[in-house]
C-alpha cells in the first residue's frame, strides 16, 4: 500500500462490459457516482497500460456507473480492460470541504490517542451507512475498528500526518 501522496485518485473499477456497443459498467470508488456527469476523461491503468481516456456517455443502473468512451465502440475494443481503475488528476478532483481528506492521503498515518500514547498507523477507510470506520492498526498486528466521529476522531494534521483520537469506553 502507498503511503506518498500522489497526483492521481481512483474513481471507479471498471466490473464488466455493458451490452455490445463498447459501453462498461463501473463501481465507484467515489463518495458521490453523480461527479461521472462532470468528468471529461479519465486514466485507465490496466495491467501496465495507462491510458488517457474520454468520456462520452454516462448512466446509472443500480449501484453502477455506466460509462461510454470515445472511440471504444464495440466490446471487443473495451472487453480486455475489465478490473482497470478509472484515475483523474488531484486538479480534477472533487473539491473537498472542511474536515474532508482523500482517503490515499490518510493512509499510513500515525495514530495517537488524546493521551499522547502511540496507537497505531491508519491502514484502510471503511465506508458504512452512517459513517467511515477507520481501521488501525496496532503494533501486535491487531486491527481496531474506529468510528470517524467527532466523539472519536479529535484531530487529523494532514501535514505532521498525524491522527488524534480518543478510545471510547468499550471500543478495545
Amino acid at each position: 500500500m502507498k503511503t506518498e501522496k500522489n497526483d492521481e485518485l481512483q474513481v471507479g473499477v471498471i466490473t464488466q462490459t455493458h451490452g455490445i456497443r463498447g459501453e462498461v459498467k463501473v463501481f465507484p470508488t467515489t463518495d458521490d457516482p453523480n461527479r461521472f456527469k462532470k468528468l471529461k476523461e479519465v486514466t485507465l491503468a490496466a495491467g501496465k497500460e495507462r491510458l488517457p481516456m474520454e468520456i462520452e456517455g454516462v448512466k446509472f443502473f443500480k449501484q453502477y456507473v455506466i460509462l461510454k468512451f470515445k472511440g471504444y465502440d464495440s466490446i471487443n475494443d473495451i472487453e480486455k480492460y475489465k478490473q482497470g481503475k478509472l484515475l483523474v488528476t488531484r486538479e480534477h478532483a472533487v473539491k473537498l470541504q472542511k474536515d474532508e481528506y482523500f482517503v490515499a492521503d490518510m493512509i499510513g498515518m500515525q495514530v495517537v490517542t488524546d493521551e499522547g500514547e502511540d496507537f497505531g498507523v491508519l491502514k484502510d477507510v471503511l465506508a458504512t451507512g452512517a459513517n467511515d470506520v477507520y481501521v488501525v492498526s496496532r503494533e501486535d498486528d491487531k486491527e481496531v475498528l474506529l468510528p470517524a466521529i467527532k466523539e472519536c476522531i479529535k484531530n487529523v494534521d494532514m501535514e505532521r500526518r498525524i491522527m488524534e483520537v480518543h478510545i471510547m469506553d468499550g471500543l478495545i
